[in-house]
């Protein structure tokens, strides 16, 4: 089996995705299929501009990619990156890894598999089982969308420097007087003439 590299050579790139890698699911070999997506400078400086961080500093996903079922597909892999991101509390640039494992099954739109059949108006969820399959359109799938996915899901979204807190508001002192007109009519209200 050979693996795939997305290097941004040869291919055009995803309106969606900085890094886009499509994989037509029809001609998958039965064993399934390696894939590696590495992510160039230019599709780095997009992801980062994409997903609000400072930088990208790499950009890596390791995937394979097996049919399943009649007309599925099973995504397993890893994504892993390291970023710069803003301390919410400083504003200082932080360094950090994004290391998420991948999991995904996807059917065809359209797929009896895809269905959610509800029965007498109830339909059961194990939050702990295996999620349900997401449709793909058409006969290939963007393995560096999904990818993507995976990745922002491992972004911080309120990263902070070890050490820092947030400032708690203090309560006013018992003394101090605050302008304003609800003030202003509460002493009005408690001064008597």
């Amino acid at each position: 089996m050979a693996t795939r590299r997305n290097n941004n050579a040869g291919g055009a790139l995803s309106l969606d995705t900085p890094v886009s890698f499509k994989v037509n699911v029809l001609r998958l070999p039965r064993k399934g299929m390696p894939v590696e997506i590495e992510a160039d400078e230019a599709q780095r400086q997009a992801l980062a501009e994409q997903h609000g961080l400072l930088s990208v500093e790499s950009f890596r996903a390791e995937l394979t990619v097996r049919p399943w079922k009649a007309d599925g597909i099973r995504v397993l892999g890893h994504v892993s990156a390291r970023i710069t991101q803003e301390c919410v509390v400083t504003l200082e640039p932080l360094s950090a890894k994004v290391e998420e494992e991948i999991s995904a099954t996807l059917v065809p739109e359209g797929s009896r598999l895809a269905r959610n059949d509800i029965e007498g108006g109830e339909f059961v969820l194990d939050a702990e089982g295996a999620d349900m399959p997401e449709p793909f359109v058409g006969d290939t799938v963007d393995l560096g969308a999904l990818a993507e996915e995976f990745f922002e899901l491992g972004i911080d979204p309120y990263p902070r420097k070890p050490g820092t807190a947030l400032a708690a508001s203090s309560p006013p002192d018992e003394g101090e007087e605050h302008a304003g007109p609800l003030s202003e009519g509460l002493r009005k209200l408690g001064q008597k003439d």
